[in-house]
């Protein structure tokens, strides 16, 4: 069917400077369990064009879900009349934008496909760890889920670039709540965040069942723990929350698009700035951040981006000196410098922007016994709850689903709603401890926000535990 249509688009395309059809189609299916009761299963097809134009200086797109012959016409002649009307206006000189024709294919590599098991079975599977969370008439609420897609594309070009996508993605989820009558607490699997590209082998790593225990012995354990103490000291935070720290620190402010201005009415700047790259100490000499979307098990994971351009691994911080913004190729020829593959659309109907995909921390040296062992007064923290960063994403407040408190090189008591505050201009220069790939984990989101109108996409972000110095920490919020 993609090739067909592809086919249709190239037959018409115009004389224009550039033209590209973005084809792509989700297909998605979400098993629910909740308190022991199967929800309605939630299924979703959604299939459609976006077809750009680059003419006399102009850009112009328009997207359909009309994929006859006519359909694509009929958008292509809206997209070239937006070029030709931006071109008198436009600051950017979108006809000189290098954009790249590529050719391949990609596909994640699934070793047990969603298809291969019959629903009867997922469902069973579900309903057993439900039983197990309900471990204690103190939890109040709980909940097992799968959320599986299929998200395939085609783009092609006036080049003769023709690029051929299938990402296969998978998202278990448990959570548990407790309550004693008077407060409320909630533990879940990873922060929501155990979201990859894989199939139902996923499963066989992520043992929901022995999860499921885990997850509901927490929640008891949360609910008669002390609230996390106010101290400053050190904080040591494991691959989930770090998830949250790159994301909102690293990830948001060194979008180009909104370091040139693109997102300052709707999500707000960013701390950094043109001049910074090459020069500005981001971070200790521990910290190392790279863009990779070719690992092949992330969850944004991508031989290309939605412009077309391959996908590689690129160092944005090396020993803690910022090197390089996650730019697209439009960015990049607007601000006038090297960025990489992140120009990408969250479906159809919504043009590219820069997004993060893999943007991760690379293991160090030391295991996560040398890292407890070095604290003499800390608290360990574990899956983000609640978040909150300034517009410029530079202030920060990052809350927490469970803590333990470390004492003397030492792993002590647990505390609940543990939270802490930094800035992210010094914090990760006080990032003191790195874990080693012993530590490493493989997380993900799918529900990064961005963009007017808004886009909601799947971000990937890898990271070994970490240890930071001289860090604000609180609890009971």
């Amino acid at each position: 069917m993609f090739e067909t249509i592809g086919a249709r688009f190239t037959a018409q395309m115009p004389a224009v400077d550039f033209c590209s059809l973005r084809l792509s189609r989700e297909r998605s299916q979400e098993i629910a369990v909740r308190q022991g009761v199967l929800q309605p299963l939630r299924n979703a097809d959604d299939l459609g064009g976006m077809i750009v134009v680059h003419h006399n200086g102009g850009i112009g797109y328009a997207a359909t879900g009309d994929l006859t012959a006519s359909g694509l016409a009929a958008a292509t002649r809206r997209a070239q009349e937006w070029a030709e009307r931006s071109a008198r206006i436009a600051v950017t000189d979108f006809s000189a934008v290098p954009m790249p024709h590529p050719k391949g294919i990609f596909r994640t590599p699934v070793s047990k496909p969603w298809s291969s098991a019959p629903l009867a079975e997922s469902i069973a599977m579900l309903q057993q760890a439900s039983t197990v969370l309900k471990s204690h008439a103190r939890i109040v609420d709980w909940d097992a889920s799968l959320w599986w897609t299929e998200a395939e594309s085609l783009y092609v070009t006036s080049g003769g670039g023709e690029v051929h996508q299938v990402q296969q993605i998978l998202v278990p989820h448990l959570s548990a709540s407790a309550n004693d009558g008077k407060d409320t607490v909630t533990r879940s699997l990873g922060g929501r965040g155990y979201a990859r590209q894989a199939g139902m082998e996923l499963l066989d790593e992520v043992q929901l069942q022995t999860q499921a225990a885990t997850i509901s012995k927490q929640a008891l354990e949360l609910l008669d723990a002390p609230d996390c103490p106010e101290m400053t000291g050190h904080l040591l935070l494991a691959p989930d929350q770090m998830m949250l720290q790159i994301h909102e620190s690293i990830g948001h402010p060194l979008e180009l698009d909104r370091i040139l201005g693109d997102e300052r009415n709707y999500a707000g700047t960013s701390f950094v700035s043109l001049p910074m790259f090459g020069s500005y100490q981001y971070g200790s000499e521990l910290l190392n951040v790279t863009f990779d979307p070719t690992i092949s098990n992330q969850l944004a994971s991508f031989g290309w981006d939605d412009d077309g351009v391959e996908a590689s691994k690129q160092y944005i911080i090396r020993d803690g000196l910022l090197e390089r913004p996650l730019g697209s190729v439009i960015s990049q020829h607007r601000a006038g410098m090297e960025g990489v593959a992140n120009s990408r659309a969250n479906g159809w109907n919504r043009p590219t922007i820069d997004r993060m995909a893999n943007l991760n921390v690379e293991p160090g040296t030391s295991s996560f016994d040398d890292l407890v062992g070095s604290v003499e007064n800390g608290v360990y923290m574990e899956s983000n709850v609640s978040w909150s960063i300034d517009d410029s994403r530079n202030k920060f407040q990052f809350g927490c689903e469970y803590g333990r408190v470390i004492e003397d090189g030492q792993l002590k008591g647990v505390v609940r709603k543990p939270n802490y505050r930094g800035v992210s201009a010094t914090f990760w220069r006080n990032l003191v401890g790195v874990g080693d790939t012993s530590t490493f984990d493989v997380l993900g989101t799918p529900y990064c926000g961005k963009g007017e109108p808004n886009q909601v996409i799947r971000v990937g972000h890898a990271s070994p535990t970490c240890l930071f110095a001289g860090v604000e920490m609180f609890g009971g919020a």
